[in-house]
């Protein structure tokens, strides 16, 4: 899904529901790398997809993550936990194996956070 700063990435793995954010500006690594009026942009954009994500997931918290430590360029995690989900409460990085998504349940998924995102 293309936003109007970013596009907007479903994670592969389907034990949470976690999108990504990646600014089309080529090179960034770092949010005060981007203009201003762009930084703006962008939380606007996170917070826009995190409340839809809230809303398609029933999520109990969204955790928001600008980390890039293994890639570089800029890009922000938004993720769904519930209780009781695979790593409850601890992060979700380097915990055990990804597990991909079920194509069906994928595709309700981007059905309903489509509807959100409107």
């Amino acid at each position: 899904m293309v936003l109007s700063l970013c596009d907007l990435r479903l994670h592969k793995d389907g034990r949470w529901p976690w999108l990504v954010l990646v600014p089309r500006h080529p090179g960034l690594e770092e949010v005060f790398d981007l203009s201003p009026d762009d930084q703006m942009r962008l939380w606007q954009e996170v917070n826009r997809v995190a409340k839809a994500l809230k809303q398609a997931s029933g999520a109990l918290k969204i955790n928001v993550a600008a980390i890039g430590n293994i890639v570089r360029q800029l890009h922000v995690h938004v993720i769904a936990r519930q209780e009781g989900d695979a790593n409850w409460p601890g992060p979700v990085w380097g915990f055990g194996a990804a597990e991909p998504w079920n194509e069906a349940a994928r595709s309700r998924f981007l059905t309903r956070l489509t509807g959100e995102l409107q």
